[in-house]
């Protein structure tokens, strides 16, 4: 079908968001690392996505250092974390060192590279955001 046809074809959508597919396929597509963070009662909540490795660490690492000297907890949500290295453990073990850090909801790839390094019996590990910031 040439290029034009296509720009008039049907828009799928889902019938329980109303959300455009193409939109819920992009949401589901790793692109890469992403930092978001906003403040939770008393604590700093940092939201990591996408892999991270030694070249991709340095918005994460700035983060959570900045939010270690600045409040008295740090959660990092790690569910959308689609890749976990060594430097990416370095980096959480550094920000526990530094203050109070909670991981929530660790992906299986950080679930598991915490497991296999036992660095899950030294970090505290929380499901929710919410029980993260409040314990």
């Amino acid at each position: 079908m040439p290029w034009d046809e296509a720009a008039t074809m049907p828009t799928l959508t889902s019938s329980a968001t109303g959300t455009l597919a193409s939109e819920q396929t992009a949401a589901r597509t790793p692109s890469g690392p992403g930092v978001r963070q906003y403040e939770h009662g008393e604590a700093w909540v940092v939201v990591a996505t996408g892999e991270y490795d030694m070249g991709s660490i340095t918005p994460l690492r700035e983060a959570l250092h900045t939010a270690a000297k600045q409040y008295a907890k740090v959660v990092l949500d790690a569910s959308a974390v689609t890749f976990a290295d060594s430097t990416f453990l370095n980096v959480l073990l550094l920000t526990h060192q530094t203050g109070t850090l909670r991981v929530v909801a660790p992906s299986p790839q950080v679930r598991r590279i915490c497991e296999i390094t036992g660095v899950d019996s030294v970090l505290e590990i929380r499901r929710t955001v919410e029980e993260a910031a409040s314990s």
